[in-house]
């Protein structure tokens, strides 16, 4: 159920990109937008489209904040690819988009996902509330601003140049904003589409996205990079401090079994209607990807 369910929504999210990309035209900036927002689990999406469902919200209003969700993490992965950031040449099994064209353009396409995400939640399709409209545009400014994914980010790069590693608990903030916070942002999205409590679904994600970073760290260790479609081993090489260098690759598996089970628990007031969202939570520490 959960294998369907991830698949439709990656090939709903992506016709949906696709179409309110399309009247864009063919500059090279947007060719760069469509290349970046192609492929993917779709995890966030599905996430939101999930915890949507679960409250009742049509899935044609519930594809605006999924889709805008991944324009958003698109952005994210394309920066991050950058030389003056992880320097990385490959994304998704195919060269990154700076590789691809330029730094140049790669910058100007991630600017330019970054603002479709906003632009996308701020239409009435979204929601016909606007108060809804507002709340969803200001949690995901939070979840990816200073407060969040930037603060994740400026502190990784940070510690690159660290005299000291970090320790297990500044590695767990840090990756609570660098990670965490826009799968928070994904998860909490169909209750804030109802005007419904959140706090469930934020304690879940929480745990989830802890689980998510650690087994991107073991992935790093013990992944094929051909499978993964990326380059594997980078901190190891770097001499960064991981979840796994810290806690051993035993520690770190057992580590994220444990809060796959807290993800879980929190979900028990949604009873077996959460079922395809436990099914997520065990991918997340299953995926060779």
């Amino acid at each position: 159920m959960f294998e369907t369910r991830l698949k439709d929504a990656a090939d709903r999210v992506q016709a949906h990109l696709d179409a309110v990309i399309a009247p864009m035209g063919d500059l090279s900036v947007v060719q760069a937008m469509r290349y970046a927002s192609a492929g993917g689990k779709r995890l966030r999406a599905f996430l939101v489209l999930e915890t949507a469902r679960l409250h009742g919200i049509a899935p044609e209003q519930a594809i605006w904040p999924a889709a805008a969700v991944e324009a958003l993490h698109a952005y994210s992965l394309v920066h991050d690819d950058l030389p003056c950031m992880d320097d990385d040449d490959l994304r998704r099994g195919l060269p990154t988009v700076h590789v691809q064209w330029d730094q140049a353009t790669a910058v100007l396409a991630g600017d330019a996902l970054q603002t479709l995400a906003f632009e996308l939640l701020a239409r009435p399709e979204c929601s016909p509330d606007a108060t809804v409209r507002a709340d969803l545009v200001l949690g995901l400014a939070r979840a990816v601003g200073a407060q969040g994914m930037v603060r994740g980010q400026a502190l990784d790069i940070a510690a690159e140049t660290a005299p000291e590693p970090l320790t297990l608990e500044q590695i767990t903030e840090l990756q609570a904003g660098k990670t965490g916070a826009l799968i928070e942002w994904s998860a909490a999205a169909g209750p804030v589409l109802a005007r419904a409590d959140s706090a469930p679904l934020r304690a879940y994600a929480q745990a989830l996205g802890l689980a998510f970073q650690i087994a991107d760290d073991i992935l790093d260790v013990t992944g094929d990079e051909e499978t993964a479609g990326k380059r594997l081993q980078k901190d190891e090489k770097a001499g960064k401090a991981t979840f796994v260098s810290l806690l051993g690759l035993d520690g770190a598996r057992a580590r994220a079994a444990e809060l796959i089970e807290q993800a879980h628990v929190a979900l028990d007031s949604y009873g077996d209607e959460a079922e395809t969202l436990r099914q997520a939570a065990r991918f997340v520490i299953a995926r060779q990807s």
